[in-house]
């Protein structure tokens, strides 16, 4: 009797094989679908012929457009916008609201983001919205650990974030630094 070896946690995966490239071209794919700016063509057929893979390899990966947008996505805001440590709530906030406004400003962030909120519906909402929420909870913690008393996560989310992401989204007007400053200075009045 032949016993079969223990498999391992990562049996069956091959990071930076055959999965990790169809996965880069499938989310090249979808980055270059998405700046072209033409919702009709954003379907898992047309993302599986433009990476030159099989739309069946999509759809058992991701299984739908919204969940691949999500993965790219998540993929794509994981660790883009460093999270400030100045010593100051007050700068670290500004900061990164700066830095998130102009990453919004960018076209072809822009894009991705309303093809995946408009797509992916709450997973996607999700998928924009995590990295950034947990940037913010990382200074709100490392305020209270320097002793102070910071506002909440959601009180956070509501005056920084929010504004961010809708004017980017819903509306034309620009993301200015000022402007994103002036968001902290609401959420922390003098």
């Amino acid at each position: 009797m032949t016993s079969s070896p223990p498999s391992s946690p990562n049996a069956g995966s091959r990071p930076g094989g055959r999965s990790a490239k169809v996965r880069a071209a499938v989310h090249r794919a979808v980055q270059e679908l998405v700046r072209e700016d033409n919702a009709d063509v954003l379907t898992i057929p047309a993302v599986a012929a433009r990476a030159g893979v099989h739309a069946t390899t999509v759809y058992r990966r991701w299984g739908s457009m919204g969940d691949l947008l999500a993965d790219v996505a998540t993929s794509r805001f994981s660790g883009d916008i460093v999270v400030p440590d100045t010593k100051s709530l007050r700068e670290d906030l500004e900061r990164y609201a700066y830095d998130l406004a102009r990453d919004l400003g960018d076209p072809d962030t822009l894009a991705l983001v309303r093809a995946t909120i408009g797509t992916g519906g709450g997973q996607g909402a999700a998928a924009c919205r995590g990295e950034r929420q947990a940037g913010l909870e990382a200074m709100l913690e490392r305020e209270k650990a320097r002793g102070g008393q910071p506002p909440t996560l959601e009180r956070t989310t509501d005056a920084v974030l929010a504004p961010l992401y809708y004017r980017a989204v819903f509306t034309n007007e620009p993301l200015s630094p000022r402007w994103a400053r002036d968001l902290v200075s609401h959420l922390l009045p003098e």
